[in-house]
């Protein structure tokens, strides 16, 4: 059982990519994804923001599972480790930041993900290195029992052996959470899984579970900045479409993603149009 201080609070915000110029050119294709690309720009501007609205600098999931965050800690995390994600990393280091980056494994080296050798350098340059599972299921808590111990397990043993260190994090792909995910998590290894549900307090179920608010391309810097600040309403104001979203999501189920896709698809459109 991890320890930690009452009055513990965990502001986590999640990112994806950040590019300069077509969003196709890192992470997944697609409207839907491009939905959590930020301009390169717009993402310095937020780091900017972030920077004085925060007291020191983030804090790793080193720092959480030793008992170390309060109520004002605060943490970077990167999905899907897009091709982005060195550039990313070098505008943390340049900061003095450590951020968090999750790695779809079986992803590595395919168009728009980062090679072996970038996960390698990422892990070089102090930050680190989480599961993101193998193959990025859109749903895994649909999964069977023992395809959810896959994606945890395999992606953990692959990671540890790339950077030569234990992999004791990870983020779950898709939002769809339930507690054999959690406990297959744990089963492999994974001592604290980032969710996408924003909520500040972590809880433990088998392992840490720790909510974090999304940061989409129209999150704008000020609002960013209060989110990893600790402001209450900026919270809120996404647990409540968090919850709004929850029933449509269990009951859509894929039909939901796909929905979603084309509507995200028409209004990429007629903004270019």
């Amino acid at each position: 059982m991890i320890a930690l201080p009452a009055d513990a609070r965990t502001h986590a915000l999640m990112y994806h990519d950040a590019v300069s110029g077509d969003p196709d050119s890192s992470g997944f294709p697609g409207p839907g994804p491009a939905h959590y690309k930020l301009p390169w720009a717009t993402f310095v501007d937020h780091l900017d923001r972030i920077d004085a609205a925060v007291s020191g600098p983030p804090d790793t999931v080193e720092d959480i599972l030793a008992g170390r965050a309060g109520p004002r800690s605060w943490s970077l995390t990167f999905d899907d480790a897009g091709t982005s994600a060195l550039a990313i990393g070098e505008e943390l280091r340049r900061r003095g930041w450590r951020g968090h980056f999750f790695v779809t494994t079986g992803l590595m080296g395919t168009p728009g993900f980062l090679a072996e050798p970038g996960i390698r350098e990422l892990s070089g340059m102090g930050h680190i290195i989480g599961s993101h599972s193998v193959s990025h299921p859109d749903r895994m808590s649909a999964l069977e029992r023992v395809e959810i111990a896959h994606e945890w397990r395999a992606s953990v043993e692959a990671l540890s052996e790339l950077i030569g260190a234990d992999i004791r994090s990870a983020s779950l792909p898709g939002g769809h959470y339930s507690r054999h995910v959690a406990l297959a998590a744990a089963d492999a290894g994974i001592e604290a899984l980032f969710t996408s549900e924003p909520v500040r307090k972590p809880r433990s179920v088998g392992c840490l579970l720790i909510g974090r608010v999304s940061i989409r391309r129209n999150t704008s810097a000020a609002d960013a900045a209060r989110t990893a600040a600790g402001d209450l309403r900026p919270w809120l104001r996404e647990y409540a479409a968090w919850n709004l979203r929850k029933p449509i999501k269990a009951l859509g189920g894929e039909r939901y993603e796909q929905l979603r896709g084309r509507l995200l698809g028409t209004l990429a459109e007629r903004r270019h149009a």
